[in-house]
């Protein structure tokens, strides 16, 4: 829904060469991930309290930094839309609640009735505590809702949960790509209805 990876890949860049670490390798992992669960991938054998701070220097960063923060093309309009018919909808991400609420603030997204954060969750992306924590708060059973993705790690949480995806712009090295219900290029693509009984949303590119 949105776009922030100028602000990502600022914020995980000058760490890695803050810690001598590779830009590209931090970048071929982070995406779609907890910040923490990248930090101990890149950090092994640090202690707690340094990730902690490490993490709270990076989320401190990229809530603050919301420059070129924007909606995807199509996101506003869709989530308007899903407000308009009445059907629920929510976020979950894998920021924290500062990182996630900034952000949406930033997009101009409609507030969303159920927010998943990493705060909320053991497990993060790609396991699929998160997706099945959403679809548990909006009160449906996971194979009744439909992910939007982009992010491999969110893909695999959400296939993983039971979901069927909508998977929009994924990487070309995306596994599972067989398993998703829907490649798009662009949220503009997508057009929900809603039958007269209430009971199905129709969704066609």
């Amino acid at each position: 829904m949105i776009d922030s990876l100028p602000v990502v890949e600022l914020a995980w860049s000058n760490w890695a060469k803050s810690k001598g670490v590779s830009v590209k390798d931090v970048f071929d992992f982070i995406h779609g991930k907890q910040a923490i669960t990248s930090l101990r991938h890149f950090m092994p054998g640090a202690s707690e309290e340094t990730l902690r701070a490490e993490f709270l220097a990076l989320e401190k960063f990229e809530a603050e930094c919301i420059d070129g923060v924007t909606a995807l093309p199509g996101a506003v309009a869709l989530l308007n839309r899903l407000n308009e018919l009445d059907i629920p909808w929510a976020i979950v991400t894998s920021g924290t609640m500062p990182v996630a609420s900034a952000r949406i603030r930033a997009g101009n997204l409609p507030a969303p009735a159920v927010l998943i954060t990493a705060e909320q969750v053991a497990r993060g992306k790609p396991q699929p505590d998160a997706y099945l924590l959403g679809a548990e708060k909006l009160g449906f059973a996971p194979r009744e809702c439909i992910v939007v993705e982009d992010a491999i790690a969110g893909i695999q949480a959400a296939l993983a949960a039971g979901c069927p995806v909508i998977a929009v712009n994924p990487p070309a090295q995306t596994p599972q790509k067989d398993a998703v219900g829907m490649l798009l290029t662009s949220l503009e693509q997508l057009r929900i209805e809603r039958e007269a009984d209430g009971a199905r949303v129709s969704l066609i590119a």
